[in-house]
């Protein structure tokens, strides 16, 4: 597995939503409400709205505005949503493939900022299916790794439908098709551990290689994609070791 990339992307991503805490409440409120409209309010019959509850509660959103937001998913508030999942795909820098995965009330408006941003940044924007082959969807998993042995948590994460465990300064990230990730998520918690996050995500098959100056350029574009309050993911394909991570970051 190309660790390097997906570990400096992780660890870029989760430094950014760390520092915006109100960006990741919007993130969540989103989930919540498409969760709830897409499944109902129940989370006992709804796999995808208990896992967005958990995941809100891991981030101390409040408990008003997590019911505020299933309520607008279900329509019984006053301002029921019409929210809208979308996604874009396209090029950056250096031909790095994106996919940018969208929540919006505005379709017209989302699509000309994304194709405001791939542009400005030199990127360009392409049609569905320009670049989603290059990507799997599979379940993450972020489990504090705290107190834990290494060895023991991994036989019991293969035991929970693990595919692959990775360990990243203190967090343990499991990886499951995207069937096992409901399962998964909640065997891992029923066996004493904090879980930090569990999400759908899409993973590069094929990776493409970068210098420090392609991959500051790429930063760059995804940090104003991750700034824009439609945008809920994004994921690219782009392949940095950790020299040249430094050398960007310095650069920066």
């Amino acid at each position: 597995m190309a660790g390097h990339s997906k570990w400096a992307n992780i660890r870029h991503k989760k430094a950014k939503e760390d520092s915006k805490r109100s960006k990741v409440f919007t993130k969540v409120i989103k989930e919540l409400t498409v969760a709830a409209r897409e499944g109902g309010g129940d989370p006992t019959g709804n796999p995808r709205l208990s896992l967005a509850i958990d995941n809100a509660k891991a981030v101390n959103l409040p408990k008003d505005n997590m019911e505020r937001a299933i309520k607008r998913g279900t329509g019984e508030g006053d301002d029921a949503a019409t929210y809208e999942e979308v996604t874009f795909e396209g090029y950056g820098p250096g031909g790095i493939a994106y996919f940018v995965e969208v929540t919006t009330d505005n379709n017209t408006r989302s699509v000309a900022d994304i194709r405001h941003i791939f542009t400005k940044h030199g990127g360009n924007m392409g049609t569905n299916g320009s670049v989603s082959f290059l990507f799997e969807q599979k379940g993450m998993i972020r489990v504090a790794a705290e107190g834990k042995d290494e060895e023991e948590f991994m036989l019991e994460a293969i035991e929970a439908g693990a595919d692959d465990i990775q360990s990243e300064d203190d967090l343990f990230v499991v990886y499951t098709t995207r069937e096992d990730l409901f399962n998964a998520r909640k065997a891992l918690e029923e066996g004493g551990n904090k879980i930090e996050s569990a999400e759908l995500i899409r993973e590069a098959t094929t990776e493409t290689k970068v210098d420090a100056d392609t991959a500051l350029s790429n930063l760059k574009m995804m940090d104003k994609f991750e700034d824009n309050d439609d945008v809920t993911n994004v994921f690219t394909n782009m392949l940095m070791d950790e020299e040249t991570l430094q050398v960007a970051e310095e650069m920066g």
